[in-house]
C-alpha cells in the first residue's frame, strides 16, 4: 500500500539557534528513505541553512523548498517599543522561484537590520511590498490568525485573514492545521478549516519539526535549556508542550487528520507551486574600475586584463631587475589563466588593497597558497620569490578547476580598520562573514551536564575524559578512553548524559562573526545573499558562512589583524626613531649568520612560530643557517612530519642520505632526501611521472586528505610515466609507496615559507634592536599577565632594563627610555653591522613599564594623565596629580591601581601613606576641578601658579603624609595583584642563596634537558590545580598539576595521586618548595614529574648533603659527639681542625655520627661552637643558611666537600 500523499512543508533545522535540533543531513537522509518528493526548511527568522539545505536536497534527487518562519511585528517593525502590544506573530513564508527567494532574501535581511526588536522582525507593509514569488501560510499557534481566534474573537480573525488575502491572494495564502497533541490546537482547528470555507481558501496539514525523530524530544528539551539557561528540573521555564514536534511519516499525518485529507494533499499542491532553480555555477565578483586617465598605448582606455599586463610588467623591473626568457614564460603563463578565468579584476582589487595599505603604512601581506603567483609577487601582493622557493602557480589556481581564488592578507592589526573602511568606500558593497559555533563533544557534554543538574567538579571530571584532540567525537571518545567507557556502562547518570550530548553534538549553538573574512561586490549585498547584523553589533554580516558565499559565486576576501605584523611595525618605528635611519624589513640580508645564531641559541622569545618550548628546542638543535631551515621547521612542527625532524637535523649535520632515483636525489636535495612539502611531491610526479603540473599537485591534495579512489586513479598513469622516463617499474612502485608514505604529511610551501620571512624579520629586530624589539613585543601583550612576565624574564636574559611604571614618565605602551651618561645627557649609539643593517647599543637604553599593562587602568585615563603631564609638566605629588588630572577619566580605582604598581614612588612618601591619602586627594582634586570647572579661579584671578599653592577653599599647606607603610609581603602582593608579578622585588630573592644550594636546575634550563633527567627545582607555588586520570593504574584519580616559579620563570609540576596526596597541604599559593623529580619532554614545554616536595623550612633536613662544623680549639669534642648523636640521619658530618702551622684539616666523621639538619640541632650547635664555625652543604655543593641571618663571611669559611 502507498503511503498517503503529503510532504512536509513546517521544518526547523539546528539552524533556529537552540531552538532547532534537526541535521540538514539526516533530515535529508530520512525524506529519501519514506520516498518523500519535497521538503522544505523553515528555520526561525533566518536562512543560515538554506543553501547547505538546497545542495543537498537535490543531491539526494529531493525537491527543496526554501522557507522562513519569519517574526511579524504586530505594528511598524521600527517601532521597538515594549509597551505596543504582542512584541511578534509567526508567519510561514515559502519561495515558489527565483524572485520569491529573492523576495525571502530581501525580508530576512530587512528583519535584522531594520525590525531587530528581541528578534528579527517584518511588518505587513514591507510583506506588501516583497510578496510577490512567496507562497503564505497562517502558521503554527503563534501565528496571527490563531492567536486572534485563542483571544476568542473570530470576526477579529477573518479580518486578519483578510489581510493577508489582500497581500497574497487566494491561490498563495494557505490556511495551516496542526496537531501536536495540544488542547488549543484542536479547539482551532475546527474554527481555521470553517475559515478556510469561508474565505474560499486551501487548508494545509503540517507538523512543526523542531527535531528528527521522537527519541529526540529529551535532547531537544536540553537544547532549549541550554538557550534559556535554566535547568531541565526548574518546572517554571520555557518547554515544548507535548512530544510532537518530530518529523512524521506521512502515515503519522494521516492518522492526525483523518477528516483532512485534503490538507494532506494540498502539501503536495504546494511543493509542485514551488519551483526554485538557483544558479549556483554565475560569479558575482565585482569589476575593477581602471583610472580613466590610465590608456592605452594609442590612448584608448584599458580594461582591466590589460591594466593587469601593465602592472605586472612595471613590477618585474623593481622584483626580479631584468626580464628572462623563463620569467616572461611563468608570467604570460599566469596571465593568461587569470583572464580566462575572469579574475583580472580580483588580483586588481587586492592589489588596490595591498596598495592603499602600504602607502599609508600599514604592513601587509598575503600568506598561503597566494605566495605562489609570481603574478602577484610582482605587484607586491606577496613577499616570497615563488621563482627562488620554487612555489608553483597550480598549487594556488587549478587551470582546469573553476574555483574563485583565494589570496588571504595579513594585516598590522592597527591598520585592519582602515583597510576595510578603505575597501568599503571604494567597492561599497562589503559585509563581513558568519560563522557558526557547534556543541563539539566537550562542550555538548558540559552543557548537557549543567542542564541535568550535575555539579561543576563532576561536570568537568567528565569532560576531562574526553581526549582534546582536533575533531574528536564522543564515539571516538568512548572507543579511546577506557574510563570514560567505564562510566558510561556505570553510571545511569553518565550514561543519560553522554546519549543525550550524542544527540547534539554537531548541531549550531551560537553565531559568531569570522575574525578575518569579508564579501565584496560591486552591486548591493542583498541582491545576492541574505544579510543580518552581528550579535551584539551593527556590523553588518553574512547569513551565509564562507563556505557558502563563496558557493553562492561570491568574492571572499580575508584580512587577518595578525598581532606580529603590528609587533613589527612599532619596533621598527622605534628604531627608526632612536636611529635616525630608515629599516625596509623586506630588504634585510636573509643570510646574516648573527640572526640565526639567535635561533640556535634558542632565544626565540617573542619569535614568531618558534616561540614554544617544542620549536626552541627543535631550532637549538638543528642549528639553522640559512631561510630553507626556517622554511623547514615550520613545516615539520606538526603531528605527524614531527617524526622526522631528528632525521632531518642529522642529515644536516652530516648524516648521509640517499634515494631510490637521481631526480628524486635532485628535487629533496633541499630537505636533505626528507619529502617536507606538497611542492616537492608534485615535482616529483610531474618529473618522474610525467603527470602535468595541475594534475601532480591534484594527487598531492588528495594524498594529504586520504582520498583512496583518486590516489589509485593516478597509481597507473604515474608508473607508466616512470617507465616512459627510464625509471624501472619496481623503482617507480617503491618511490610511489615513498610518496604516499611521506607525501601524506607533506605541508604547503608557500605558507611556510611566508611565515618563515615573518619570523626571520622577528629574529633581525630582536638582534640588531632588542629593547624596541621586546617594546613593541610587551605592548602588544597587554592583555596577558603571563606573557608580560615571560618577556620580562627574556629582558633579564638579554640585559635590558625593565623600569616599574612611573606616574611621570609612563605611557600606555611600554617604551624605550635612553640611560643617561655620565654628563647628564643621553647617550644612544648607533652603528652598522656587516651585512648592512643597523644596530643600537642596547646596553644604553631600557623600557619603562607601559600603564596600560596594569590592571584596572584603561586608556582613557592614560590619555587624561599623559595630556595633562605634556601640559602642566611633572606630578609633584598625589595631591598634584588629583587637582589636575581629569577625575572623570581617572577614577578611584585607577589612582588605588597606579599608587600599588609603585607608578607614585618617586613623588616621595610611602606607598601605603600615599594609598590612605586618596580620599583626602580626590576630595581636594574635585572641589578644586569643580571651581576650574566654573570659573570661579578665574573670576577671582587665580592663574596656574595659585592653583599650584591654593588646596580647598583656602591657602593651607598641602597636607602631610604620614609615614606608614605596608609590609613587604602586603606591599609585593598588592603589586602582584595588580601587575600579575613582581617587578619591585621577587619574594624568592631572600631565598635566592638557597636555590643556588638546593636546585640543580632554573625553570629556564630546562629546555636543555632530555627526558627522564632527574632534576631538583626551587620556586613558589603560584598555582595548584587538579586533572582526573583517564587511563591506567590511576584512571578516576586525581592528578595534581602545579604551576610553580622561580626567578627564572615558571614551570608545571605534575604530582601522580598518591603523591598528591602526601604533599598536598604544602602546595599552597605563595609557599616556598623544592620538588625533586624528572624532566617531562613529551609536550612543548618542558614539565616535571615530582616523586618529592620539600618545604623550604625542611630543606636542610631533606636536601642537604654535608654539615661543616669548625671546630674551635676549647670544643668541646665529647659534648659535639653526644649532640650529633642525639640527631640521627643521613646527612655527612665534616670536622675542620686548624693544625697549629695554620692549615686546615677535614675529617669525614663515622657514619654513626650522620645527622638530620633540623633547627633543633642548629640550637645545640649554638651552644657549642659559634653559629659561623656551623655550616651546611647543599647538593649544589653551596652553603645552605643555617640560622636565620647567617654570617656575611661564612660563605668565605672554607668547603672542601
Amino acid at each position: 500500500m502507498s503511503a498517503p500523499p503529503f510532504v512536509h512543508l513546517h521544518v526547523h533545522t539546528h539552524y533556529s539557534l537552540l531552538d532547532g535540533a534537526t541535521r540538514i543531513e539526516a533530515l535529508i537522509e530520512r525524506a529519501m528513505q519514506w520516498n518523500m518528493p519535497a521538503v522544505a526548511i523553515t528555520d526561525h527568522g533566518n536562512l543560515f541553512g538554506a543553501i547547505e539545505f538546497y545542495s543537498a536536497a537535490l543531491k539526494a534527487g529531493i525537491k527543496p523548498i526554501i522557507g522562513c518562519e519569519a517574526y511579524l511585528a504586530s505594528g511598524d517593525r521600527r517601532h521597538k517599543d515594549k509597551d505596543e502590544g504582542k512584541e511578534s506573530y509567526h508567519l510561514l513564508l515559502l519561495a515558489m522561484n527565483r524572485e520569491g527567494y529573492q523576495n525571502l532574501v530581501r525580508l530576512s535581511t530587512i528583519a535584522y537590520t531594520e525590525g531587530f526588536y528581541r528578534k528579527p522582525r517584518i511588518d505587513k507593509a514591507i510583506l506588501g511590498e516583497l510578496s510577490d514569488g512567496l507562497i503564505c501560510t497562517s502558521t503554527c499557534i503563534g501565528g496571527e490568525i490563531p492567536q486572534t481566534f485563542l483571544s476568542r474573537d473570530r470576526k477579529a480573525a477573518e479580518e486578519v485573514a483578510k489581510t493577508y488575502l489582500e497581500i497574497f491572494g487566494p491561490d498563495r495564502f494557505f490556511i495551516e492545521l496542526q496537531d501536536h497533541g495540544m488542547a488549543e490546537q484542536r479547539t482551532l482547528n475546527p474554527e481555521l478549516a470553517d475559515l478556510a470555507g469561508r474565505l474560499g481558501v486551501a487548508t494545509i496539514a503540517t507538523n512543526d519539526v523542531h527535531y528528527l525523530e521522537h527519541d529526540d524530544v529529551e535532547a531537544h528539551d536540553v537544547l532549549c535549556c541550554i538557550n534559556t539557561g535554566k535547568l531541565q528540573r526548574e518546572e517554571d521555564r520555557f518547554k515544548f508542550p507535548t512530544d510532537q514536534f518530530y518529523f512524521k511519516s506521512a502515515e503519522e499525518m494521516a492518522a492526525l487528520f483523518p477528516d483532512h485529507a485534503e490538507a494532506l494533499a494540498n502539501t503536495l499542491h504546494v511543493a509542485g507551486m514551488c519551483n526554485l532553480d538557483l544558479d549556483l555555477g554565475k560569479r558575482y565578483a565585482p569589476v575593477y574600475k581602471v583610472p580613466v586617465d590610465v590608456t592605452s598605448a594609442d590612448g584608448g582606455p584599458l580594461d582591466d586584463a590589460a591594466y593587469l599586463r601593465r602592472l605586472v610588467y612595471e613590477g618585474v623591473e623593481k622584483r626580479y631587475g631584468e626580464m628572462t626568457p623563463d620569467l616572461r614564460e611563468r608570467i604570460e603563463y599566469e596571465l593568461s589563466v587569470i583572464t580566462s578565468k575572469g579574475f583580472a579584476s580580483y588580483f586588481l582589487i587586492v592589489w588596490d588593497c595591498v596598495r592603499f595599505a602600504r602607502s599609508n603604512g600599514i604592513p601587509i601581506g598575503a600568506r598561503g597558497s597566494g605566495c605562489s603567483s609570481v603574478v602577484a609577487h610582482c605587484l607586491f601582493i606577496s613577499t616570497p620569490d615563488p621563482i627562488r622557493y620554487e612555489l608553483y602557480f597550480e598549487r594556488f589556481l587549478d587551470p582546469d578547476r573553476d574555483e574563485m581564488p583565494d589570496i588571504d592578507l595579513d594585516i598590522c592589526q592597527n591598520g585592519r580598520a582602515a583597510v576595510l573602511d578603505y575597501v568599503r568606500n571604494k567597492y561599497g558593497h562589503v559585509a563581513q562573514i558568519i560563522t557558526f559555533g557547534t556543541l563539539k563533544a566537550k562542550a555538548a557534554v558540559k552543557d548537557v551536564a549543567r542542564v541535568m543538574g550535575l555539579g561543576f567538579d563532576e561536570a568537568n571530571q567528565l569532560t576531562k575524559l574526553i581526549p582534546s584532540e582536533l575533531n574528536i567525537t564522543l564515539d571516538k571518545a568512548l572507543a579511546q578512553e577506557p574510563e570514560l567507557k567505564k562510566r558510561y556502562l556505570t553510571d545511569p547518570t553518565v550514561k543519560k548524559i553522554i546519549d543525550i550530548a550524542r544527540r547534539l553534538e554537531g548541531v549550531a549553538r551560537n553565531s559568531g562573526v569570522h575574525a578575518a573574512g569579508v564579501v565584496v561586490a560591486d552591486q548591493p549585498l542583498v541582491n545576492l545573499l541574505p544579510l543580518c547584523r552581528a550579535s551584539g553589533g551593527d556590523a553588518i554580516v553574512t547569513q551565509f558562512d564562507g563556505p557558502t558565499v563563496e558557493k553562492v559565486g561570491l568574492l571572499k576576501m580575508d584580512f587577518l589583524g595578525l598581532r606580529t605584523l603590528t609587533t613589527l611595525e612599532r619596533a621598527r618605528q622605534l628604531a627608526e626613531r632612536a636611529t635616525g635611519t630608515a629599516i625596509d624589513l623586506d630588504r634585510i640580508d636573509l643570510t646574516d649568520q648573527r640572526v640565526y645564531e639567535l635561533f640556535s641559541r634558542g632565544e626565540t622569545k617573542g619569535i614568531f612560530q618558534f616561540e614554544s618550548g617544542g620549536m626552541r628546542d627543535v631550532v637549538m638543535r638543528m642549528k639553522p643557517n640559512r631561510i630553507e631551515d626556517l622554511i623547514a621547521a615550520n613545516a615539520l612542527f606538526r603531528p605527524g612530519p614531527m617524526e622526522y625532524i631528528p632525521e632531518y637535523i642529522a642529515r644536516k649535520h652530516g648524516q648521509s642520505w640517499n634515494t631510490p632515483h637521481p631526480i628524486m636525489s635532485e628535487v629533496l636535495s633541499e630537505t636533505y632526501g626528507i619529502m617536507v612539502y606538497q611542492e616537492q611531491v608534485s615535482r616529483l610526479v610531474n618529473r618522474l611521472g610525467g603527470l602535468e603540473l595541475k594534475a601532480a599537485f591534484r594527487l598531492a591534495k588528495a594524498i594529504s586528505k586520504k582520498k583512496t579512489s583518486m590516489i589509485e586513479a593516478m597509481r597507473e598513469p604515474f608508473l607508466a610515466g616512470c617507465e616512459r622516463n627510464g625509471v624501472r617499474r619496481e623503482t617507480a612502485e617503491q618511490i610511489f609507496e615513498d610518496i604516499l608514505k611521506f607525501g601524506g604529511y607533506a605541508f604547503n610551501k608557500a605558507h611556510s615559507t611566508g611565515y618563515a620571512l615573518i619570523a626571520h624579520q622577528t629574529a633581525w629586530m630582536k638582534t640588531y634592536f632588542p629593547v624596541e624589539f621586546m617594546a613593541a613585543l610587551m605592548t602588544f601583550e597587554m592583555s596577558s599577565i603571563e606573557k608580560i612576565a615571560e618577556y620580562r624574564e627574556e629582558c633579564k636574559g638579554l640585559r635590558i632594563g625593565v623600569e616599574p611604571p612611573e606616574i611621570n614618565t609612563s605611557e600606555f605602551d611600554f617604551v624605550v627610555e635612553s640611560v643617561l651618561g655620565d654628563n647628564g645627557a643621553a647617550s644612544i649609539q648607533a652603528s652598522t653591522n656587516g651585512n648592512g643593517g643597523v644596530r643600537s647599543a642596547a646596553q644604553r637604553k631600557r623600557i619603562r613599564f607601559g600603564l596600560g599593562a596594569i590592571k584596572g587602568v584603561g586608556q582613557k585615563a592614560v590619555a587624561a594623565i599623559v595630556e595633562e603631564r605634556t601640559r602642566g609638566g611633572a606630578f609633584r605629588n598625589l595631591f598634584d596629580f588629583c587637582e589636575r588630572a581629569d577625575l572623570t577619566a581617572v577614577n578611584r580605582g585607577t589612582i588605588e591601581a597606579l599608587i600599588c604598581a609603585g607608578a607614585f614612588d618617586r613623588t616621595g612618601g610611602m606607598r601605603k601613606a600615599i594609598f590612605d591619602a586618596v580620599d583626602r586627594a580626590m576630595a581636594v582634586g574635585q572641589s578644586v576641578q569643580q571651581d576650574r570647572r566654573c570659573g570661579q579661579m578665574a573670576l577671582f584671578g587665580a592663574g596656574d601658579a595659585a592653583r599650584h599653592e591654593c588646596r580647598g577653599s583656602g591657602n593651607a599647606a598641602e597636607p602631610a603624609l604620614s609615614n606608614a607603610e605596608w609590609s613587604e609581603a602586603d606591599m609585593l602582593a598588592r603589586e602582584k595583584a595588580v601587575l600579575g608579578f613582581y617587578i619591585t622585588k621577587h619574594p624568592l630573592a631572600q631565598h635566592e642563596q638557597l636555590l643556588a644550594a638546593c636546585a640543580n636546575a632554573t625553570t629556564a634550563q630546562l629546555i636543555k634537558m632530555t627526558e627522564g633527567q632527574k632534576v631538583i627545582v626551587g620556586g613558589m607555588v603560584s598555582s595548584v590545580r587538579t586533572v582526573t586520570a583517564r587511563t591506567g593504574r590511576n584512571a578516576g584519580k586525581l592528578l595534581g598539576i602545579v604551576a610553580l616559579e622561580d626567578l627564572k620563570g615558571k614551570v608545571e609540576a605534575v604530582l601522580f595521586p598518591d603523591d598528591f596526596l602526601k604533599f598536598r597541604s604544602v602546595l599552597t599559593p605563595d609557599a616556598i618548595v623544592f620538588v625533586e623529580g624528572e624532566v617531562d619532554r613529551k609536550r612543548e614545554e618542558p614539565s616535571i614529574r615530582v616523586s618529592r616536595v620539600v618545604p623550604v623550612d625542611q630543606v636542610s633536613r631533606d636536601l642537604a648533603k654535608s654539615l661543616l662544623i669548625d671546630v674551635q680549639a676549647d670544643t668541646s669534642i665529647e659534648r659535639l659527639v653526644a649532640t650529633l648523636r642525639a640527631f640521627r640521619g643521613e646527612c655527612r658530618v665534616y670536622l675542620n681542625v686548624a693544625t697549629v702551622d695554620g692549615a686546615i684539616v677535614q675529617i669525614e666523621c663515622n657514619p654513626s655520627l650522620r645527622v638530620a639538619c633540623t633547627s633543633e640541632l642548629f640550637a645545640a650547635l649554638g651552644d657549642l661552637v659559634p653559629k659561623r664555625a656551623v655550616r651546611v652543604v647543599g647538593p649544589q655543593r653551596q652553603q645552605i643558611p643555617a640560622f636565620p641571618t647567617p654570617p656575611t663571611a661564612a660563605s668565605a669559611q672554607p668547603v672542601f666537600v
